[in-house]
């Protein structure tokens, strides 16, 4: 068998974070898995790491400015551009991101990118603050629109000693996602996909409101795999900190009565319904107009009533044809409890996990599910949740088949 990526032309971007480092592990990976790679460091990333590393890993020459001398005479940032079938920056610093948005070309790295028709994969890495800052969002939303790739970053601990948002994505997700990106299937072409994400809230008065701790992480890794395999994806989403997928309809909601009027309004239209949000099951009977006063240390009586079931209105509304995707998220009898949920809400499958397992609980980048249809279950080891989305989407497309 040969390796996933045998023979792709890969190019590899580093610029100067400590995460520099890590690139030496990706330049491994790609090549143990078959890829040809060349790298082009930036001024800063060869105080991280000299180029001889890379030259080493890689067995190639690296490019570390624009007026090296080629070993035959070229336009090197055009010709490399040319020769990419992928394009990886890892780490894609903040002024990374900036100048490639604004199109700034002042060095190797940069040239490159403007010049390349090839897809470009970015794995961010920077202080929290800084990927929080309203400029590095804006970069992001236009480097997105664009059609820019993006892996990561994740939660964790950083340079500067927090612990918090803005790591870089391991390089072993990071491989995994070049080789989704170059040898995605496209069995989803011409067909139609909704996902629906996140959480709702559910007011309690002008400030307050009722939800739960679902990050949204699950739909948006749907949504990114529909798309990356051909599909038009509307994503349907509660409010969350992710950035949207590239090349996917963004419909924001807030309450699960939004969420549920916005699912009935595009389903007819899909080939496919995933219903990964977690939309509260309650909500005040009656909510505030003004905000809740303390009252003396009295307690605060709330009378709830139940949220109207999304998963299952749509369930009795789908049109013959359409597969139904639904989660149950679990602390007990799983796949007990999953059946149930399954039969009671008109679905294909189900993929139910158990919230109480170590990276498999709400806000994790992994996850451990058990997927179950007609033709009955089968346990997922742990793995990312963008590669969890591949397998959903394969079992999805298996509809009718027999075991």
């Amino acid at each position: 068998m040969s390796a996933p990526l045998e023979g792709r032309r890969i190019l590899l971007g580093v610029t100067g974070g400590i995460a520099a480092y890590k690139a030496c592990d990706l330049v491994s990976r790609l090549k143990k898995a078959g890829a040809d790679v060349r790298v082009i460091l930036t001024e800063h990333a060869a105080r991280f790491v000299p180029p001889l590393t890379f030259q080493t890993l890689s067995g190639n020459p690296v490019a570390d400015g624009m007026f090296g001398q080629p070993a035959q005479w070229e336009l090197r940032h055009i010709s490399w551009a040319k020769w990419a079938e992928a394009v990886v920056v890892a780490p894609a610093t903040a002024n990374l991101m900036a100048k490639y948005a604004c199109g700034i070309a002042d060095d190797m790295l940069t040239s490159t990118l403007l010049a390349v028709p090839a897809p470009v994969l970015l794995a961010p890495a920077m202080n929290a603050n800084m990927w929080r800052h309203p400029a590095t969002r804006d970069n992001l939303k236009t480097l997105l629109a664009r059609g820019v790739h993006m892996v990561g970053p994740g939660r964790g601990h950083l340079a500067c000693g927090d612990d918090d948002d803005g790591r870089m994505a391991e390089p072993a997700d990071i491989a995994e996602a070049v080789q989704g990106l170059l040898c995605a299937a496209q069995d989803l072409k011409g067909m139609r996909v909704l996902v629906t994400a996140g959480p709702t809230r559910e007011a309690l008065d002008p400030v307050r409101y009722i939800s739960n701790h679902s990050s949204g992480k699950m739909g948006y890794a749907l949504a990114e795999a529909a798309a990356a395999r051909g599909a038009q994806v509307t994503l349907v989403t509660g409010p969350v900190s992710l950035v949207p997928p590239a090349g996917v309809r963004i419909v924001p909601v807030t309450s699960t009565e939004e969420l549920l009027a916005a699912v009935l309004e595009h389903a007819p239209a899909q080939d496919i319904i995933i219903q990964a949000a977690a939309p509260a099951d309650f909500c005040p009977a009656q909510a505030a107009e003004q905000k809740i006063k303390k009252q003396k240390g009295e307690p605060l009586t709330l009378t709830l009533q139940q949220t109207p079931d999304v998963a299952a209105a749509v369930g009795k509304a789908r049109r013959p044809g359409q597969t139904l995707v639904i989660f149950a998220a679990e602390t007990q009898r799983l796949e007990e409890n999953a059946r149930e949920k399954m039969a009671r809400k008109n679905a294909d499958l189900v993929v139910a996990n158990d919230v109480t397992r170590e990276g498999a609980g709400f806000g994790a980048d992994t996850n451990i599910v058990t997927l179950l249809d007609h033709r009955g279950a089968v346990e997922l080891p742990k793995m990312t949740k963008r590669a969890l989305a591949d397998a959903i989407l394969t079992r999805a497309l298996q509809k009718g088949e027999s075991v």
